[in-house]
């Protein structure tokens, strides 16, 4: 039975949206302006027609201006920059978020050479995350955001504090572990070709699961006490699970979050934090 306190991603993220949805109904009062995000998507896989139309829903309900512009996908990498250069020049969009992945014919990483970095909503130009590594203030990568976000709305202690990061993908394991670096961690970072990573682990305070590998994290990887967030979205034959197998675990634990109900939810909820920061810095306050 299940001993950890629950750390609540889709309540904390309802939160999130309802001061973000105040902030813009207060600014559009005084100034008739509203926060313009833009989601491009190229072809029409499944998954990711779910993902941006949750994106599209969550950013009208905080009353956003939200644009879906979907591309065939045969389309060719020039035709998604031509794209992306005219959302680059509209000044009614503000934030510009490319839904991963692409079509295989289309380079992703020449098309985020050429995002603009103040409009790159989900941290990913190599402007922001040079901008990550050198320390300095930018839009940084929604889920290990979203991560730090939920830690410190539930009030968990992070400097000083050993933190073992499973995974170092550009989208979840090397900006987070930069993330926490900033705010004094001692983090490791263990991976596929790490012997005994449960060795590391268990010495622990705070375990993040971001490897894509359903119920990888058992007991004997955890110390007593920590706090283990899963980012792992894995479909089962009985469901969606997580990198950690919840129960057990969470018997370990003292804090854990939900698969699904934990990072999902924070992580789109930072997409809309990240742009109505862009927003500001464009228009003003």
């Amino acid at each position: 039975m299940a001993t950890a306190q629950l750390l609540d991603g889709k309540r904390t993220a309802q939160i999130i949206r309802e001061e973000l949805a105040k902030k813009i109904e207060e600014h559009y009062e005084r100034t008739t302006l509203r926060p313009g995000l833009a989601v491009v998507l190229v072809g029409d896989d499944p998954a990711s027609k779910i993902y941006v139309r949750n994106k599209h829903r969550a950013s009208t309900q905080v009353g956003m201006d939200s644009r879906q512009i979907i591309l065939p996908a045969h389309s060719t990498t020039s035709q998604v920059l031509e794209t992306i250069e005219m959302l680059n020049q509209d000044p009614s969009i503000h934030g510009i978020l490319l839904q991963l992945p692409v079509p295989r014919q289309i380079d992703a990483q020449v098309i985020l050479r050429h995002l603009d970095p103040r409009k790159d909503v989900d941290g990913l130009t190599p402007t922001n995350m040079g901008r990550l590594m050198a320390g300095q203030s930018g839009l940084r990568p929604c889920t290990p955001l979203g991560i730090i976000e939920l830690l410190d709305r539930y009030h968990v202690p992070l400097e000083g504090q050993r933190v073992v990061v499973i995974g170092r993908s550009q989208l979840v394991g090397r900006p987070l572990a930069l993330m926490f670096v900033e705010r004094n961690a001692t983090v490791t970072i263990v991976h596929s070709k790490t012997p005994n990573a449960w060795d590391i682990t268990r010495e622990a305070d705070i375990v993040v699961a971001a490897v894509g590998h359903a119920h990888l994290v058992q007991p004997n990887w955890i110390k007593p006490g920590a706090t283990v967030v899963d980012v792992g979205i894995n479909r089962t034959e009985s469901g969606i699970v997580g990198d950690v197998e919840f129960d057990s675990v969470a018997a370990m634990a003292s804090r854990i979050t939900p698969v699904p109900g934990g990072i999902g939810p924070m992580t789109i909820a930072m997409l809309l934090s990240n742009t109505w920061q862009a927003f500001q810095e464009t228009v003003g306050s």
